[in-house]
């Protein structure tokens, strides 16, 4: 009886070889499963499933976990403000895992005795993809033929020609990854440090002019309208503001940071929606949140991103960073205004009934009324107290400090 593997299919060169070379030379009984988390459109699905079967496998699904992903990583990643090294938004670091993790649940349910996927050995992927089979699909063979076999794209073009699939997989100058949370733009001009990306690099083109005002909803924490249109689906949200925003070429930039696997590496990217929401999100807390709160959520979102980044989101402290998150949102609610305009947008300000500004005690630089004269006055010496304590037992440092200043 054929053993079955179940390879994790995209549809591109490595996964298509794959699925033939398992078939023919090894004799498995190949389940090509593509997991989606926001990337593919329907036409690309049916596309995937028709040429699964060209390539020779048993059988084809599309593992849909868009709602799944947003519910376990991006909501948590908008609470948190996280962008990695303050610049990326985790795009494809945090798909990886779900879309792994569907993949094990898949093959668990078929009784497969082998994993198969594409990554080559010089990337985070093959990490991300293995550390969570390893962990969610114990037992289970993992197999990585570009891996193992140190395949060139040359040798897999040909041998599925070779072997009736016309192979149209041309080496392209840019690669990329495309999800709900952002796109992430490979190879070109960023294999030069010195150099940037064309506008011609980027899929979604400048076709806005002139400026608007998009306003964006919270209710704790969570994007809830855009532009007043009220949304349930947190994913059809995502997507509205991406459908606004995007034609205005905003959320680009470059990313460069440091790899799972010890190398530092760049990528490009445009993430209209995940960066304006993330800015708005922010905007609407310094109103909403008391100062401890902000540092400190600041501080465990941090290591959030990074253990995302880096293929640790089953670690158990995860769901700590993440009830944690969860409950520093209780008061962040209201709606932001950000103004948009080619490349970039800007926030205007903030609706809420949470707001913090808004005080019987006093309006900041004008009039204080939770409090008298003298009371500003005696807080400010209580608060230089061990300012006037340590001066005053280092008389000489207190003079080398006058003649700096």
């Amino acid at each position: 009886m054929a053993k079955k593997v179940v390879v994790a299919y995209s549809g591109g060169l490595d996964t298509s070889f794959t699925v033939m070379y398992l078939t023919k030379e090894y004799g498995y009984e190949v389940y090509a499963a593509c997991a989606d988390t926001g990337g593919f459109s329907k036409e690309q699905l049916e596309t995937n499933r028709q040429n699964a079967f060209k390539l020779g496998a048993k059988d084809y699904v599309t593992l849909d976990v868009t709602s799944e992903y947003y519910a376990k990583s991006i909501k948590y990643m908008i609470y948190g403000n996280v962008l990695r090294n303050g610049t990326y938004p985790i795009s494809v670091s945090s798909e990886r895992i779900f879309q792994a993790m569907a993949i094990a649940r898949y093959a668990k349910e078929i009784g497969a005795d082998a994993i198969a996927h594409g990554s080559t050995g010089a990337g985070n992927d093959q990490v991300r993809f293995d550390m969570t089979f390893l962990v969610m699909a114990p037992g289970i063979e993992i197999i990585t033929l570009t891996r193992d076999m140190a395949l060139t794209r040359q040798f897999e073009v040909d041998y599925l020609n070779k072997n009736g699939f016309p192979a149209d997989f041309k080496k392209l100058k840019y690669s990329y990854n495309v999800g709900l949370w952002g796109t992430s733009i490979c190879g070109g001009e960023i294999l030069d440090s010195a150099q940037g990306l064309p506008e011609s690099a980027y899929l979604k083109q400048v076709t806005k002019q002139g400026s608007e005002i998009i306003k964006l909803g919270f209710k704790e924490g969570e994007l809830c309208s855009v532009n007043g249109k009220e949304f349930e689906d947190k994913v059809a949200a995502i997507q509205y503001v991406e459908s606004i925003a995007a034609p205005y070429g905003v959320g680009r930039d470059m990313h460069v940071g440091d790899t799972i696997i010890g190398i530092k590496g760049r990528v490009g990217f445009e993430a209209a929606a995940p960066m304006l929401i993330i800015s708005a999100h922010k905007f609407l807390e310094k109103f909403t949140l008391s100062k401890w709160q902000q540092y400190w959520k600041d501080q465990v979102a941090n290591w959030y991103g990074m253990f995302l980044h880096e293929s640790q989101y089953l670690e158990p402290v995860m769901r700590d960073i993440e009830a944690m998150l969860q409950s520093s949102q209780r008061n962040v609610n209201g709606v932001v205004s950000m103004q948009l305009q080619p490349y970039c947008f800007s926030t205007v300000g903030v609706e809420s009934q949470d707001d913090l500004v808004k005080t019987k005690f006093g309006e900041y630089g004008e009039m204080q009324k939770g409090w008298t004269s003298e009371d500003a006055k005696g807080f400010i010496k209580v608060t230089s107290t061990p300012l006037r304590v340590y001066y005053a037992n280092h008389v000489e440092e207190g003079k080398e400090l006058e003649k700096d200043l």
